[in-house]
């Protein structure tokens, strides 16, 4: 078996999202990933994650991306298609589509590709289920498709993202535009007192493998909210260097109070705000741990 660790900053809750995707993509790339949080070293939080196989569990998820391409997926009667945006859209012959058919090719699932044929499924922005919010922070159902901002972000970090096996969340470039996961980036432009939207010499400064890997995290688990712009999201500490299934680091990630009886256990809340027009696009602008109360 293969263990690996990667530093996180708790208090920002794309890393957090993110730490579940490693997760998510390992299980799938290599079977049998498990995964805690480490915080007895208040200077060095980590995030573990093992594998039954000998392969480094963060390498194989990093080596994926790296040559993986992305196409949408749309059912076989729907007429939405991302092709005007660079996406090749490839129809799910099956009928095994994951939610009805949106009204804009916006919210069609994305799919990363890679050579051998491995694949993993973006698709919690067209949950429709009403049991999860979905989490959609960037805007408009007919503007941009997720499809095209996952390319974006995988283009951006393609050719460095085996430079930082030992800290993937690091990884910063230029980023016009994003999920909104990760708050280093984003910004309220009447508390930021100007938009660098208005200013073409000023491209924000983002963080394309967060963005990415938060996305694939968000698959099988939700942050819980609590109302349009407040959401809990909690974290599983690990016991005795023990890690954990992937079931319970989804049921923990939507908790707002200990889940299990003898995990250790961390609950935050995350506030958001409307960057632009209300209603669309929304990003996060405080995050505070729950037991404490204590501004961060």
């Amino acid at each position: 078996m293969a263990r690996a660790e990667i530093p996180v900053d708790l208090t920002n809750p794309g890393q957090v999202f993110a730490c579940l995707g490693f997760v998510e993509a390992a299980g799938e790339l290599l079977g049998g990933a498990i995964g805690g949080f480490d915080w007895r070293n208040s200077q060095k939080v980590l995030f573990h994650m093992e594998v039954p196989d000998n392969t480094n569990p963060v390498e194989r998820v990093l080596q994926f991306l790296s040559e993986a391409r992305v196409n949408s997926l749309a059912a076989s009667n729907s007429q939405n298609r991302t092709d005007k945006w660079g996406i090749e859209t490839v129809t799910e012959e099956s009928g095994d589509f994951p939610y009805p058919d949106p009204s804009s090719p916006a919210t069609l699932p994305a799919c990363l590709v890679d050579r051998r044929g491995n694949r993993l499924v973006i698709d919690h922005w067209g949950d429709v289920t009403y049991r999860r919010d979905n989490v959609k922070f960037w805007a408009g159902s007919g503007g941009y498709p997720g499809a095209a901002l996952t390319r974006d972000a995988l283009d951006l970090a393609r050719e460095q993202v085996m430079n930082c096996i030992d800290d993937p969340f690091s990884l910063a470039t230029e980023q016009s535009s994003s999920f909104r996961f990760d708050w280093r980036r984003d910004y309220i432009p009447i508390d930021a007192g100007f938009s660098p939207n208005e200013h073409s010499s000023i491209v924000m400064q983002g963080y394309p493998l967060v963005e990415l890997m938060a996305a694939i995290g968000l698959t099988n688990a939700r942050p819980k909210r609590r109302v349009k712009l407040e959401y809990n999201y909690g974290v599983a500490g690990i016991v005795d260097n023990h890690l954990h299934d992937p079931i319970f680091l989804r049921a923990t990630l939507g908790a707002c109070k200990a889940t299990f009886p003898g995990l250790p256990f961390r609950a935050f809340t995350m506030q958001l705000g409307w960057p632009g027009q209300e209603g669309q696009a929304r990003c996060i602008t405080n995050v505070f741990e729950e037991n404490t109360h204590d501004q961060i």
